[in-house]
């Protein structure tokens, strides 16, 4: 997972798969076959493919300084280039605050259609955010929550706590038979929300499982330089272990450099957020690498998919309702050997 990128998640409709989009979701309306019985979905179209009104989206992001944020802008930007309809507006990425407030400013002096945002702090943008809707623009609110539901119409983010849930099940499955099991974690920053989502999941998910015990914990800083430094300390203190749980694909690049270093091959490893060198470990299976779980980048296409919608005033195929849900959370899916085929386009540089 990207580092200092995501700070709340708000948990809403869960969507089955990270890989996922709402573009798969905005593809037509529900229906019922039965010829004798009323339709019970509405009749107000659901967006799809198709060219329908144009649609002007203001895009405000912070500064593309981690994998995954970079990553984030060309899943929006290749998004809009999909549709005819879409012209899309995309501001210079910053992580000042006041710069990103400005350039937001001027994308509802442009009068945009609908802005979907990442803010660089989403409380210090709440305000902005609170401009936009009161000057009749919607926002697609991304990751990083604003501090009031009035300042967005639609929420779309990752989930921190899933990720540590869906860390912890798969380590719990693999070493179920296995007693007096020994598990290491080495996180994120500690002072930032995310990083305690993720690791109040984690144990969660290890509580299933009575014959594991998390042995050691140690706090990185999400970046290459912090996780191998960090991890050469957690395999001096801890000589035997089974499993590791490692929050960011970025700093485990530098985690699987201290374990090469260190000569260590006898235990798992299990990564975050989905960067294609992971993918790429894992799918080569020749390191302790065996899988890693989801904040998927691709929430940006979906909420340019969302934004479209909304613009479009239509609503999402396969749910009943007339408009586009207030919040969407998506699934943190684990990636091994057996799926890795199908998660590689989305993994980030």
């Amino acid at each position: 997972m990207p580092a200092p990128t995501h700070v709340t998640s708000r948990r809403g409709l869960l969507l089955g798969t990270a890989a996922v989009s709402a573009g798969a979701l905005l593809t037509g309306c529900t229906s019922n076959d039965t010829k004798d019985e009323k339709p019970a979905s509405n009749d107000r179209p659901a967006a799809d493919d198709k060219p329908g009104k144009h649609v002007t989206i203001g895009f405000a992001g912070p500064q593309a300084d981690h994998g995954w944020l970079n990553a984030i802008n060309d899943n929006a930007k290749n998004r809009a280039k999909k549709y005819a309809d879409v012209t899309l507006e995309i501001t210079e990425g910053s992580n000042d605050t006041a710069a990103q407030i400005g350039q937001i400013e001027t994308l509802i002096n442009k009068k945009v259609d609908v802005l979907v945002v990442l803010p660089a702090d989403g409380k210090a943008l709440t305000q902005v955010g609170l401009k936009a809707m009161r000057a009749g623009i919607p926002v697609v609110n991304l990751d990083r929550i604003f501090n009031s539901p009035q300042a967005y119409r639609c929420w779309i983010g990752g989930d921190n706590y899933g990720m540590g849930l869906s860390a912890g099940h798969y380590i719990g499955e693999q070493l179920k038979d296995k007693q007096g099991a020994r598990v290491i974690e080495l996180a994120g920053l500690d002072n930032l929300e995310l990083t305690k989502q993720r690791t109040q999941g984690f144990d969660a998910a290890l509580k299933n499982y009575p014959n594991i015990k998390k042995v050691a914990r140690q706090a990185a800083e999400f970046t290459v330089e912090s996780g191998q430094a960090k991890m050469s300390q957690l395999l001096q203190a801890q000589p035997k272990f089974d499993a590791l749980w490692n929050h960011d694909d970025d700093q485990g690049v530098g985690a699987l450099r201290a374990i090469d270093q260190a000569g260590r091959s006898d235990f798992l490893m299990v990564g975050g957020a989905g960067a294609l060198s992971a993918f790429q470990a894992i799918e080569a299976g020749n390191s302790v690498l065996k899988a890693t779980v989801l904040y998927p980048p691709t929430m940006a296409a979906s909420a340019i998919d969302l934004a479209r919608a909304l613009g479009q005033g239509k609503g999402v195929g396969g749910l009943a309702e007339f408009e586009i849900p207030a919040s969407l959370t998506l699934y943190s899916a684990v990636v091994d050997k057996d799926n890795v085929g199908q998660y590689m386009s989305t993994g980030f540089k």
